[in-house]
């Protein structure tokens, strides 16, 4: 089962929520209203048998400006992936739902995402920092951050030497 053919049956099934399906190259996803995310994930899985989210990753794109959060589900028995991709505004305080109660591995990459980019997961168990320190200020990923010189009284690198000194 492709993209392309879960595309029509999402459609038909929530016209307002699954927007259109972009045939990118190498692979497509399926543009979606970011609101709707639990209610199109468990049709996925419950109706669709895509039983696994494998990867949920963020981007910015700061000419659109938006930021997007693309979503991968993957069926063992339709040896398939599928990728949902879910654009919200380039701005601070930026929310999706958590898809953890439906999925638990989107813990740990839901906390990823919005350490790396500021995105933040309604309903999140543990909505923390994962990669950075918990009081780091700022998003790493989007375009418009800016190393700090220091952090906490140590000089932040901006690039590393291959077996030279930090």
């Amino acid at each position: 089962m492709k993209t392309a053919d879960i595309f029509p049956q999402l459609k038909a099934l929530l016209p307002t929520s699954v927007l259109e399906l972009s045939e990118t190259k190498p692979d497509s996803f399926i543009k979606i209203e970011g609101t709707a995310i639990r209610e199109i994930a468990t049709l996925l899985r419950d109706r669709f048998g895509f039983e696994t989210l494998s990867c949920i990753s963020g981007t910015d794109h700061p000419t659109l400006p938006a930021l997007s959060v693309t979503y991968h589900f993957a069926s063992y028995q339709h040896k398939s992936i599928v990728a949902l991709k879910a654009f919200v505004p380039r701005q601070d305080n930026v929310y999706l739902p958590s898809l953890v109660s439906l999925f638990t591995g989107a813990d740990w990459l839901e906390r990823e995402t919005y350490d790396m980019l500021g995105i933040v997961f309604t309903d999140h168990p543990d909505h923390r920092r994962i990669l950075m320190p918990e009081d780091w200020t700022g998003f790493p990923l989007r375009k418009d951050f800016e190393t700090p010189d220091y952090y906490n009284g140590m000089p932040v690198p901006l690039s590393f030497e291959p077996g030279g000194n930090a």
